[in-house]
């Protein structure tokens, strides 16, 4: 299968251990996910910069059964939404703490980068350190 164009630096970026976030040349402002236009100032000119890869967990939720189709080998998992401090939000799957505890998670955590999903193109997220 071929990665899209889209998203083919995004996942470039994780495959390195980077944290890519799309940004407008034009007016300057990130958005994510990738997108053709700026949802901003409608400018096609748009590339791609690292982000600090920190943030605050929106929501959470941990699949344990009922996954969807293709996904069923992965549960359990958690997946949550992160408002990068660049401003972005970002889907993605959450490190647990242990063999399949994701128990000390909370809504509003501070969460970093840890990488990627080792089976899916995905980020991933862990509590913040300190």
């Amino acid at each position: 299968m071929t990665t899209p164009k889209i998203v083919s630096e995004f996942r470039a970026g994780l495959a390195s251990g980077e944290l890519l976030i799309q940004n407008c040349n034009a007016c300057g402002k990130p958005n994510m996910w990738p997108r053709y236009a700026c949802p901003h100032c409608q400018s096609e000119d748009l590339g791609w910069v690292s982000s600090a890869g920190k943030g605050t967990l929106h929501s959470f939720c941990v699949l344990r059964q009922g996954a969807p189709e293709g996904f069923e080998a992965d549960l359990p998992y958690a997946i949550g939404v992160v408002k990068l401090d660049e401003g972005v939000q970002l889907g993605v799957r959450l490190e647990p703490h242990g063999d399949e505890d994701w128990s000390a998670y909370q809504c509003d955590d501070r969460v970093e980068f840890a990488g990627k999903d080792d089976g899916r193109e995905c980020a991933v997220f862990r509590r913040a350190q300190g």
